[in-house]
């Protein structure tokens, strides 16, 4: 009962940030700079049909981020084929989580997810040493006429996660959708047609639109001190063939191919980019602002009392709001030993 409360008090409150940063899939400007700008050409087909739906090649040219009120919105700019290709996001924001994605993570999209992990004999795809996946998102397009289709999962280090189906969208503007249950929007704009080729990647950092998401710390299970970091890569609609289009970017390399049979730190650099800086070594109760060691009447006074401003703010975002209100009320209790 408690989980299923938060969750509802977290997608209630995450509803203003969405007016904040219209749900497009156009990047505003509040995202601020490219977190990380592609370096290599797609080899997964050159988007030039140049419309708002419908894409006849996938590519991620640049990564943008931003916090607001608790809710993390990344704007993925580029395209995403409309013949169910998958956009895979994998977010690191807590303690635990999966370094290499195992095989009997929660049933989602026809066991999309597991058939990224080890099958039995140790396999499974090996992120950057020290990136543990805690939250997964996928998102794929296509059909007639033209829809988007999400899916979420949490990762926990010994598996047996929750997750599953999140809804459907279409292109746009109007075709946005945002699914009260966990407080996700998400949008897409296809009509990119310049960004990266097969081969030039010089006009990787101007595009303006692709994939956008709205995800709420507090839902994700961000603990208010981490690090946000996201792995995001475009994967085959089997989820059975990575590409080169990540974020970071490959330095050039050719498409990577079963996900199960790559170890992401033989790939030059950072498969992943920081969304959101950690705030130090932290405390295992962040919520606890007057350090009693509970979480309780005398910390949600001082919260709200500080409402907007910095000080009270529990999950890092800069100013007191509805995401650190949702991480006091999940903690309400005894702080961890």
């Amino acid at each position: 009962m408690k989980q299923c409360a938060l969750t509802l008090l977290v997608a209630g409150l995450a509803t203003p940030a969405f007016a904040q940063i219209a749900m497009d899939g156009f990047r505003d400007e509040a995202y601020g700079a490219a977190k990380s700008v592609q370096d290599t050409g797609t080899g997964f087909g050159d988007a030039n049909m140049g419309v708002i739906d419908y894409a006849n090649g996938s590519e991620l040219d640049g990564a943008y981020a931003t916090v607001v009120d608790g809710v993390l919105h990344l704007f993925l700019a580029g395209n995403l084929e409309s013949n169910f290709n998958k956009l895979e996001v994998f977010v690191d924001c807590a303690a635990g989580g999966q370094n290499r994605l195992r095989g009997d993570n929660p049933d989602v999209d026809f066991s999309g997810l597991n058939r990224m992990g080890d099958d039995g004999t140790g396999n499974g795809l090996l992120f950057d040493a020290g990136f543990e996946a805690d939250f997964w998102f996928s998102m794929t397009c296509g059909g007639g006429p033209f829809a988007f289709y999400a899916n979420h999962a949490f990762l926990l280090t010994d598996g047996l996660g929750s997750g599953g189906y999140l809804g459907t969208g279409g292109a746009g503007a109007t075709g946005s959708a945002s699914f009260p249950d966990s407080g996700i929007a998400v949008a897409i704009d296809n009509s990119n047609f310049a960004g990266v080729t097969d081969l030039d990647v010089t006009d990787a950092a101007n595009v303006a639109t692709g994939m956008e998401i709205a995800i709420p710390l507090a839902f994700m299970g961000h603990d208010g001190t981490s690090a946000v970091r996201v792995c995001a890569f475009i994967n085959g609609g089997g989820h059975d063939w990575l590409s080169n289009q990540s974020v970071g970017p490959m330095a050039g390399m050719g498409n990577l191919g079963d996900p199960r049979f790559v170890d992401l730190n033989f790939v030059t650099g950072d498969q992943f980019f920081v969304a959101v800086e950690g705030s130090g070594g932290g405390t295992p109760c962040p919520a606890d602002l007057d350090g009693d060691g509970v979480v309780a009447g005398g910390d949600l006074a001082l919260l709200l009392g500080g409402w907007g401003g910095a000080d009270g703010d529990v999950d890092g975002d800069g100013a007191v709001g509805g995401g650190d209100l949702a991480i006091m009320l999940g903690a309400w209790g005894d702080c961890p030993a």
